[in-house]
């Protein structure tokens, strides 16, 4: 049987599946040719990522398809429900990545804490000249550590993101309509552990305390932070979006930075994939990342892993 990973795979999941005895195409195909190709190939497995999207039409025209495999977390570039409808299988590695991403937002709130985004672009350009005035106007930094972390959205990718708080010293407060509780265990190079109970608060809590927000949510319809969210934050916050594009207002945003309230934000994704507003990549109060969260080699070895081991257990 044969597998169309479309949007990449790692070595050690095509090694897997090719031990299972599938074989691993791993040609880019172009979204306007992929139902062409998949039904001259004969494919039997689809792996994507975020960049194919796999929808009613690609469905219902490719019947050799059994499995559609998305390498990460969220599904909504794959009608999951119409495929399972279809009697496919649709699968995805929801833990793979999660402390990829915790890892990426917390690159993100250090650098801002300290400046480093803005004095990585000013001292290739002038710090030889300005080294004292760059110096002064960096030198206003914060600490992570006794600050508080709010999380909204406390899935495993925001339960990691907690984790790595904790590690740092922070307070960790959590909103999750869904989740009550949660028991975060932080393991150490010495075997020691230390557990943590979290007990979810309400949103509008979390915005009003936390010196940091980070969002770990599904893509969804309403804005999560807008304009009336902002208000409720204090002022000289760090907020971080490594979740979806869109469920910050990126509009509001600019203007909570404007006034002050926002002290700095990362985005790791934005409203208008894969062209990011003008006004977002210009702005010296906004680190910035394109969409490279889960890109890290451990994560992506995981993830290749992972699907390789559904895949050989659903059709093995």
């Amino acid at each position: 049987m044969k597998v169309l990973a479309n949007d990449g795979i790692s070595n050690s999941g095509i090694e897997a599946l090719e031990k299972g005895g599938f074989e691993v195409i791993t040609t880019t195909v172009a979204q306007e040719q992929l139902i062409n190709y998949i039904n001259e190939k004969e494919i039997s497995v689809l792996l994507v990522r975020s960049a194919t999207t796999v929808r009613k039409d690609l469905i219902d025209a490719c019947p050799s398809i059994k499995i559609i495999g998305r390498g990460g977390v969220g599904m909504d570039n794959i009608d999951v429900e119409y495929a399972k409808g279809k009697g496919i299988s649709v699968i995805n590695t929801p833990a793979s990545s999660s402390h990829s991403v915790a890892e990426l937002v917390f690159a993100h709130f250090y650098g801002l804490a300290r400046f480093l985004h803005n004095s990585n672009r000013e001292m290739p350009l002038e710090g030889d000249t300005k080294f004292k005035a760059l110096k002064k106007a960096y030198g206003k930094g914060v600490e992570l550590k006794g600050k508080t972390l709010g999380v909204l959205g406390f899935g495993r990718i925001g339960q990691a993101t907690a984790k790595v708080a904790l590690g740092a010293g922070m307070k960790v407060i959590a909103f999750d309509p869904f989740l009550e509780k949660a028991n975060l265990e932080l393991e150490f190079f010495d075997g020691q552990k230390v557990n943590f109970e979290i007990n979810t608060i309400s949103k509008e809590d979390v915005l009003k305390q936390a010196d940091f927000i980070t969002l770990h949510v599904p893509a969804q319809k309403e804005y999560v932070i807008g304009a009336p969210e902002f208000e409720l934050m204090k002022d000289g916050v760090f907020i971080a979006n490594a979740a979806r594009g869109g469920v910050v207002d990126e509009i509001a945003l600019v203007n909570a930075i404007e006034s002050g309230k926002v002290a700095g934000a990362a985005l790791d994704v934005f409203e208008k994939e894969p062209t990011p507003e003008i006004q977002l990549l210009m702005n010296a109060s906004l680190s910035l990342t394109p969409h490279t969260g889960a890109a890290t080699s451990e994560a992506q070895d995981r993830i290749g892993t992972e699907l390789a081991e559904q895949i050989i257990s659903i059709l093995g």
